[in-house]
């Protein structure tokens, strides 16, 4: 029995290797008898399909093979297109520019004037980015704790440094960066250095003086805020303060209802009231006249540095609420406030008087204080005296809300186009000083 099924099972095997051997056979050493001529078809699709077919094999993967012929077609033509778009960019920018961001004014520049965007988005982070081209000239940003001297790339021969340079403890800072700065000048690392220095309220900024090349040092250009005496429009230029962004001042869009919807209040002032100074003036004539009533006051008697959520939604809300915001002198003529109402369409009605300090007109301006923001033709109120606000205020009462409409959106046009002719002038600035060094 055992024997007979081995012969069994040993038929099968030969037979199965015989039929692998014919099937082989069949398939690639049988001479192959040429295709019978199809006859002509008529197709209601016209002639292309009859033509199309002539006397070839039917391929039933040749739509497929069409369609990956087509998309590699398109991909390559994309491709193409990627390459030459590239290879353009390259060659229309001229420059490559990267900013340090280092104080809070640096997020004014980037976010507020050039209107670029920083990744992560949380404030918090430890390190931010971003970049834009702009001009001839590609931009990068970089900013946050994390940004230390030798402790990051430094991607381009060019460099923006921003610097607070208010008070002394901030100046010793400052002056780390600029002696890196120097080192990377010295070993050929950088070419150029730009400043933008938030500067001395009182306009006390001799010590970056030794820094600049006309003086010996190294840094191309510097960007001052407040009216300091040392601009020139040749390597010193005057910047604006802007607003609170080490408050996170946002970025305000202007809405329908921010420009048409009337206003609750006459006017705001949300601030500190420091002794014997004229803000002391400004309460007594809102409370002697009973304006006070009509207006969004709150007034503390101590400076605070940082707000609460509560605190400073109130007072986007006040500037969003009034038409007009009183913008009494501190330490400076120049404050946040004046840029953050510009930014809600509430008219600044500002103390025009010169503060105590080195401040004042330079060679190139003669109408300080704000001499930068009158020179571009802010549409603001100036006043001399706050005994001249009742008087102000009256007019506003009687104000229609269509002219009100038309005079914000006066406000707002004007401040958008300030942004921009201040990143235009910024970059033509660097520009033609950085370009024109390189062909010098």
């Amino acid at each position: 029995m055992r024997g007979a099924r081995k012969r069994l099972c040993s038929a099968l095997v030969a037979a199965y290797g015989l039929f692998s051997l014919y099937a082989a056979y069949t398939v690639f050493l049988r001479p192959r008898r040429p295709a019978a001529p199809r006859p002509a078809h008529r197709d209601r699709r016209g002639p292309r399909d009859h033509v199309a077919l002539g006397n070839e094999e039917w391929n039933p993967w040749e739509g497929d093979e069409k369609n990956e012929l087509v998309a590699s077609q398109q991909r390559y033509e994309a491709n193409l297109k990627m390459i030459k778009n590239a290879r353009s960019h390259v060659e229309h920018t001229s420059l490559r520019v990267q900013i340090w961001g280092k104080a809070a004014i640096g997020l004014y520049l980037w976010q507020h004037i050039f209107g670029g965007h920083l990744e992560p988005a949380e404030v918090t982070a430890q390190w931010r980015e971003g970049s834009q081209k702009a001009g001839k000239t590609y931009f990068s940003f970089i900013t946050g704790p994390s940004v230390v001297p030798g402790y990051f790339s430094v991607e381009a021969e060019n460099v923006v440094l921003v610097l607070n340079g208010r008070e002394k403890a901030k100046i010793t800072y400052a002056t780390q960066w600029l002696h890196y700065a120097q080192t990377l000048i010295q070993t050929h690392k950088l070419q150029h250095v730009a400043v933008v220095l938030l500067g001395s309220e009182q306009c006390n900024n001799e010590w970056i003086q030794p820094y600049l090349k006309r003086n010996g040092g190294f840094v191309n250009l510097l960007f001052v805020t407040y009216d300091c005496a040392l601009v020139n429009e040749e390597d010193i230029f005057q910047w604006p303060l802007g607003v609170a962004t080490y408050r996170n001042f946002p970025v305000v869009e202007p809405s329908w209802s921010m420009l048409h919807d009337p206003r609750s209040y006459l006017c705001n002032f949300l601030g500190t009231v420091y002794k014997n100074s004229s803000r002391e003036t400004l309460m007594e004539v809102l409370h002697q006249d009973g304006l006070d009533k009509l207006c969004w006051i709150a007034a503390r008697e101590q400076w605070q540095p940082q707000e609460t959520n509560e605190s400073f939604k109130n007072y986007q809300d006040a500037l969003l609420q009034s038409d007009v915001t009183l913008c009494p002198v501190g330490i400076n003529t120049e404050c946040y406030r004046i840029y953050e109402a510009c930014s809600y369409g509430s008219l600044p009605v500002i103390e025009d008087v010169m503060t105590p300090g080195d401040c004042g007109n330079s060679s190139m301006y003669h109408s300080a204080p704000l001499q930068l923001l009158k020179t571009m033709g802010a549409p603001f109120i100036f006043i001399k005296n706050w005994k001249e606000l009742p008087a102000v205020l009256e007019k506003e009462k009687k104000m229609s809300l269509q002219d009100k409409i038309q005079r914000r959106k006066k406000l707002l046009e004007w401040y958008r186009n300030f942004k921009a002719w201040m990143r235009q002038k910024f970059i033509n600035t660097l520009e033609n000083s950085f370009l024109h060094s390189d062909k010098g």
